[in-house]
């Protein structure tokens, strides 16, 4: 339940700011070549979408099972062995989401915004840039968690 509904969530919030990129994106070009002056903001903001849109779709991505995985060891495991490897898998992938993406996302937001760095076009706090690290490793360890809890039915 909490999952298919944090599912629709991404879903749409991905959607909306893939539709927001593409709009930014389109008038840049816009107004780089029909205008004849380039927009000083969209390729600041284009660059910031895609870094929330990679970070967010990647923990979408984590939740519905369709990441890059290499399969040959899987093939040649026993069903009990596949058991095991599935929940080692997801107690590394909570481990790192954990360890690399909250915390050390949390620390880089946080240093980001105590030395008050911002972005050169928009004037944006670097921070919020950033805080799509530990926004992408909580949603990556809920799913890894869910993924052991669904595992064990």
């Amino acid at each position: 339940m909490i999952r298919t509904n944090l599912d629709r969530i991404l879903e749409k919030g991905l959607t909306i700011l893939l539709i927001i990129m593409v709009t930014n994106v389109l008038w840049q070009v816009a107004s780089r070549y029909i205008l004849g002056n380039p927009s000083v903001f969209t390729d600041e903001l284009a660059r910031y979408l895609l870094i929330w849109i990679g970070l967010i779709g990647a923990a979408y991505g984590s939740g519905k099972n369709t990441h890059v995985a290499i399969d040959l060891l899987k093939k040649n495991l026993n069903p009990k062995q596949q058991y095991i490897q599935t929940i080692i898998i997801n107690i590394i992938v909570a481990f790192f989401s954990v360890l690399v993406l909250i915390v050390g996302g949390i620390r880089l937001v946080l240093l980001s915004f105590e030395l008050g760095q911002t972005s050169s076009a928009i004037q944006l706090p670097i921070g919020y840039v950033y805080l799509a690290l530990p926004i992408s490793g909580s949603l990556i360890t809920f799913y890894a968690i869910d993924n052991l809890i669904q595992h064990k039915k």
